[in-house]
């Protein structure tokens, strides 16, 4: 889920130059990072009947925190001066995008298939310029507006699943309601980090909000343990939680930071789109999963609402796609 790392960034174009020194490898290391952080929806889909999504989403923060945290030693100093005066703002910002969102994704996930969560999520931009708007005044032209609506008649084709019967009855999947949850607490953690503006190292801020994850996430996971019966961790769920812990964890929160240093957070952001399509080839290739009529539907609705918002975005109009 490197989509919690687009919205700490400063808005400045990157450098165009990756590790490697070259526009085609920063764009990878981008492309890469999507690919791990589509493996987490997979692996958390995949030991869903067995481990309950608040174990999983605290142990992946805390391991990744902990993983992160001796890579910004340097910065110690001013992330201990940004809690002394700024902890309460980091608890509630870290925890809304780094804990709450992912906590309810994966209780979505109990319900609802990998690739309909990764077709929600890519409404998260939408979600966020539209919060923008009435958080931080962000100006949307009327093409933004018609975007909206088309994408988010998007979203509702696939909850109904292609019936519009379906929403008379409100007979609607739990599941995919709180993946749609979980995009609006990300898309809203966006909007409140921009309008913080934290002086701080981009990674030094990321293990800052990490950390405020791992305290938000802990009384759910310590309500589960003596609630929920999938609470002991068996071989499935050490693969999974080492997965979304390490390589989907820290490893991408990692590479992404790289590539936006290289490209920009705009363009490196864009990338996510891809996720979507990683989402759907891997929950083919390991979950078994097929691609139904409403998910293509939905898909076309929630892309064309994208282009209109992007295509004809107003000269004057500030950069608010970014998430």
């Amino acid at each position: 889920m490197a989509i919690h790392v687009l919205a700490i960034h400063r808005d400045t174009v990157g450098t165009e130059q990756a590790a490697g020194g070259s526009l085609a490898g920063a764009y990878s290391v981008g492309g890469f990072c999507w690919l791990l952080s589509a493996g987490v929806y997979i692996a958390a889909k995949w030991v869903s009947s067995e481990m309950p999504p608040w174990a999983l989403c605290f142990w992946r923060v805390l391991i990744a925190w902990a993983i992160l945290m001796p890579i910004v030693h340097r910065h110690f100093g001013a992330m201990v001066t940004l809690v002394r005066d700024r902890g309460l703002e980091l608890l509630a910002i870290g925890g809304m995008g780094l804990a709450i969102c992912q906590g309810l994704i994966f209780v979505g996930l109990e319900h609802a298939d990998a690739t309909t969560a990764g077709i929600i999520i890519a409404l998260i931009p939408i979600i966020t310029m539209v919060l923008a708007r009435f958080i931080l005044a962000e100006p949307m032209g009327r093409w933004q507006v018609i975007g909206s609506i088309v994408a988010f008649l998007g979203i509702v084709v696939i909850i109904v699943k292609g019936s519009p019967a379906a929403l008379l009855r409100l007979d609607l999947d739990p599941g995919e309601l709180w993946i749609v949850a979980g995009a609006f607490c990300f898309s809203l953690y966006t909007v409140l980090l921009r309008r913080a503006k934290f002086d701080l190292n981009r990674l030094a801020l990321l293990v800052l909000l990490l950390g405020a994850a791992v305290l938000t996430a802990l009384p759910f996971y310590l309500f589960e343990l003596v609630s929920d019966e999938r609470s002991t961790l068996n071989a499935s769920g050490l693969i999974a939680l080492g997965y979304v812990a390490i390589p989907g964890g820290a490893v991408m929160y990692y590479l992404f930071n790289r590539s936006i240093e290289a490209l920009g957070a705009a363009r490196a952001g864009v990338l996510l789109y891809i996720q979507t399509v990683f989402i759907a080839v891997l929950a083919y290739l390991f979950l078994g999963e097929q691609l139904q009529r409403y998910h293509l539907e939905g898909a076309v609705l929630i892309v064309a609402g994208l282009l209109l918002i992007i295509l004809l975005r107003p000269a004057t109009s500030a950069e608010t796609t970014k998430a």
